[in-house]
């Protein structure tokens, strides 16, 4: 698996930002806000793909989060010629460890990068 950029500054046209959210699409802070205010990020939207961004709701618990999470792989699965570049999710306002996250994303395809600190739980 491709490993995400620490920082994400700008994205090619095919490249999707993939950051966590809160189920209202508040994008106040973290990677929620540079979403909104860069990438395309449509406030008051806190699922699915929206400009060059893809947001997952991390903050209405764990359970929804994986559920998320397995939503996300489908539709990256089915969007071969974008590359979704997967953020630490979960693990900044949210307050989940990779440990609880990571495996949430196992058997994401290909176009998927992945943050370095889930990579061990990955494999």
């Amino acid at each position: 698996m491709r490993i995400t950029p620490d920082i994400i500054t700008e994205l090619q046209s095919d490249e999707v930002f993939v950051f966590g959210s809160n189920a209202e699409g508040l994008h106040g802070g973290g990677a929620a806000r540079i979403a909104h205010e860069r990438f395309g990020a449509a406030w008051g939207e806190g699922h699915g793909h929206h400009g060059q961004t893809y947001a997952i709701d991390t903050m209405s618990g764990l359970d929804i989060l994986v559920a998320e999470a397995r939503a996300f792989i489908d539709y990256a699965d089915a969007h071969p010629e974008l590359t979704f570049l997967l953020t630490p999710v979960g693990c900044g306002i949210a307050g989940y460890t990779p440990e609880q996250v990571a495996p949430a994303f196992v058997g994401a395809p290909e176009n998927v990068t992945a943050p370095k600190p889930f990579l061990p739980y990955l494999r």
